[in-house]
């Protein structure tokens, strides 16, 4: 491997850039991490080194350096798994490129995406996205005429997560006033004092869900986009928006090409560079695909356009370093993502015309997880993952779960 690679993390998304940089270089990847995740560490495609304190800028880095200057001044591509760290990298932009190469958006950008107050102030006269309020929890001035349920998510992720408390929840899904004034109170007692989101609620389960993964190169303009219908995201509070099965190339409503059309525009106009995640739901109240959020990287399922044939890291590597440009692909192969178990599809996939859809997939043969990868010969990890696909029927027992 003539490309030197860094990947920032040690979860399910470092696996899936890990497992891109190895089935087109075929040599283990090094990982930098700040703390021991199974996914990665017990893979027999990684060299993992941990840093506790990797979210302190100035350790960040301090860690950062000493692992370039050990490389003898040799240019290395640099790849954050999570928010964070490519918050980090943008923070620290033009101190880390001394030595490596990455493409990110600016920071303005980056923390637009990533506050939910400021993305819905930015975006939301460009982008189809649910009516919200901004409820701070300084001034705690609550309006109550919503119309319920309605959807509560803290603006401030970072903040919100360093305030841990009992039933804490990634996105809350409210009721009724009653409930919406406890988990505020809940919120606001455990320290958090930013602001919170109270979004109107898109009807419609699971598979109203959408992903779309968009590269952008470095000049801003867009060269690969994604669009896949969710059939299963995570039951749990802290997993709720991580999809579990996702058919790419497919969309029960159509006009599909259209909504990837607005968010390149929309993309290009911003002068977005790098990788993005639009999650988005399908409103059948206007016919309009929503945007709920976008991620300033790939996601932890990113991996399915790999497997459609467009390698996330082979994007990259043409980019910043062979300097290749490429026309705009869209792609329509269909192939089916899951972490789940096949029996927990037939058993929780409501939607019979997606149902369907997968079905068809897995007869074809067209069926991927990221996780599971032939080329890892771990027996210790193959054992975790094949318990972790039994522990995935208690996720999915309660239907009522959120």
């Amino acid at each position: 491997m003539n490309v030197e690679i860094l990947i920032i993390g040690t979860d399910i998304n470092a696996y899936t850039m890990a497992r891109c940089v190895h089935e087109k270089y075929g040599k283990k990847v090094n990982l930098l991490g700040k703390e021991e995740l199974k996914f990665t560490s017990l893979s027999s495609i990684t060299n993992i080194s941990y840093e506790p304190h990797l979210w302190d800028t100035e350790v960040f880095k301090k860690v950062l350096e000493a692992y370039a200057k050990k490389r003898k001044g040799k240019k290395i591509l640099l790849i954050a798994t999570n928010d964070f760290y490519v918050r980090l990298i943008m923070e620290c932009e033009t101190f880390l490129k001394q030595w490596y190469i990455f493409n990110y958006p600016k920071l303005d950008i980056v923390d637009t995406f990533l506050r939910k107050d400021l993305f819905y102030q930015a975006y939301c006269e460009k982008l189809d996205i649910p009516k919200s309020y901004i409820y701070s929890c300084k001034e705690r001035i609550l309006k109550t005429d919503f119309l319920y349920p309605v959807i509560v998510k803290p603006s401030n992720g970072v903040t919100y997560y360093k305030h841990k408390f009992t039933g804490q929840s990634k996105v809350y899904k409210i009721y009724d006033e009653e409930h919406l004034k406890k988990v505020i109170e809940q919120i606001e007692d455990s320290g958090y004092d930013d602001t919170l989101m109270i979004q109107e609620f898109i009807p419609g389960d699971d598979s109203a869900l959408f992903d779309s993964i968009f590269y952008c190169d470095k000049t801003g303009k867009a060269t690969l986009a994604s669009f896949a219908q969710i059939a299963l995201q995570e039951h749990t509070h802290t997993g709720v928006g991580n999809c579990t099965v996702l058919v790419n190339g497919y969309s029960e409503y159509g006009n599909y090409e259209e909504q990837i059309q607005k968010m390149k525009t929309f993309l290009e106009e911003i002068g977005y560079t790098g990788y993005a995640e639009f999650d988005l739901k399908y409103d059948k109240r206007d016919g309009k695909y929503k945007v709920l959020e976008i991620n300033p990287r790939q996601a932890r399922c990113s991996y399915y356009l790999t497997a459609c044939g467009y390698n996330l890291i082979e994007y990259l590597v043409d980019d910043l370093i062979n300097n290749k440009q490429k026309e705009f692909t869209m792609i329509q192969n269909k192939v089916l993502l899951s972490f789940v178990p096949k029996n927990i599809i037939i058993k929780n996939v409501e939607n019979e015309k997606l149902k369907k859809e997968i079905m068809k997939l897995i007869k074809e043969k067209k069926v991927y997880n990221t996780l599971n990868y032939s080329k890892d010969k771990s027996i210790l990890r193959k054992v975790y993952l094949y318990l972790r696909s039994i522990n995935y029927n208690k996720k999915y027992k309660e239907k009522n779960w959120w």
